[in-house]
């Protein structure tokens, strides 16, 4: 859901402000401007925050302008970050007649703050369409230029996909790991505000802080029953005709299915549900010690249906929901036991 309640709203036809008191449903909200509650088509009204950024004055421009007076351009300082795989966000500023900043476009930059090398792939996700992929490599201690965003597309819930691999392969370390980045409009002003005041050029996103670990598998010493007169067939053959299993999984239906759009909820839910049970069983059978099923926030349906499973699952240790900086509360961490 785009908006929840108490969120400041700008009426598009009247350019007022106001605030959303109540959801109808994924189409309409109930909105309060100056006293008077009424309700409004969700394409109606927007976040006044964009306004604020991209809005340039009108005011008649001076007709001199003297070079003393003209205001130099910030140079971007080098993206300061901790160790780990970083999204890097650089917006891009035009100026109006008062020289005040309005942001144009972002930049965004992958940040490889490890001693690794990666290939990777790279899916940036508008308004739940592809809108730029890309496939390739980033050395170690290096930033890699992605792409530009144009601002206004930032208020339009984009996503950002990773799949990582070792360049150089090991044995002990997972194939690939997948992550996924959401940002919300909120949350870009927000950001935005924040380097502003103090005085920053960028902010960025952890990815990922270590690569992941390959799951173990674990042994099991069968020549006591093999003495003992039974039959015992080698599972591990069987095991290596089995999809790879995944740590993370995103339960989003358009990760699932290219043609979602004419689908009624509950039959997005049954998809979403059946994939969820079949990566599940994967990562049993493999014997992962964990996995993280991103089922996002909205009603949290998805999420309430998923912990009744869990609940019911004899080899599941435990599960939590709590904040993660790469998913916020819309993912769920399971942690495996076999006994």
């Amino acid at each position: 859901m785009k908006y929840e309640i108490g969120d400041k709203i700008l009426v598009l036809l009247t350019n007022e402000e106001g605030k959303v008191v109540e959801i109808i449903n994924d189409k309409m909200v109930i909105i309060e401007v100056k006293g008077v509650k009424f309700p409004a088509y969700m394409d109606q009204i927007d976040f006044p925050y964009f306004k604020m950024f991209t809005e340039k004055r009108t005011e008649k421009q001076p007709t001199k302008v003297f070079i003393d007076n003209i205001k130099r351009e910030k140079t971007p300082t080098k993206h300061k970050v901790a160790e780990g795989v970083w999204l890097n966000f650089l917006p891009i500023y035009d100026k109006d007649v008062f020289d005040d900043d309005v942001v144009e476009k972002i930049k965004i930059f992958l940040i490889n703050q490890t001693d690794t090398a990666f290939s990777f792939t790279y899916n940036c996700m508008i308004a739940g369409d592809s809108s730029f992929l890309l496939k390739n490599s980033i050395e170690p201690l290096h930033d890699f230029y992605l792409h530009d965003v144009k601002f206004e597309d930032m208020n339009d819930s984009p996503r950002f996909d990773f799949e990582f691999a070792l360049l150089n392969p090991d044995k002990k370390k997972a194939l690939y790991y997948e992550t996924s980045l959401k940002v919300k409009a909120k949350q870009l002003f927000k950001k935005i505000e924040e380097i502003q005041l103090k005085n920053e050029a960028t902010f960025s996103y952890m990815l990922f802080e270590n690569y992941p670990d390959k799951v173990d598998t674990e042994k099991f010493d069968v020549s006591v029953l093999n003495n003992a007169g039974f039959r015992v067939y080698d599972a591990s053959k069987a095991r290596q005709n089995l999809e790879t299993a995944r740590s993370v999984i995103d339960l989003h239906i358009e990760k699932l299915s290219d043609n979602w759009k004419h689908l009624s909820n509950f039959e997005i839910l049954t998809i979403q549900l059946k994939a969820f049970e079949k990566f599940y069983d994967l990562a049993v059978a493999h014997y992962q010690t964990s996995l993280v099923v991103i089922h996002g926030i909205g009603v949290g349906k998805l999420r309430d249906e998923i912990h009744d499973i869990l609940k019911t699952k004899k080899e599941v240790k435990s599960f939590v929901n709590q904040y993660h900086p790469s998913y916020g509360y819309g993912a769920t961490e399971i942690f495996f036991s076999y006994k």
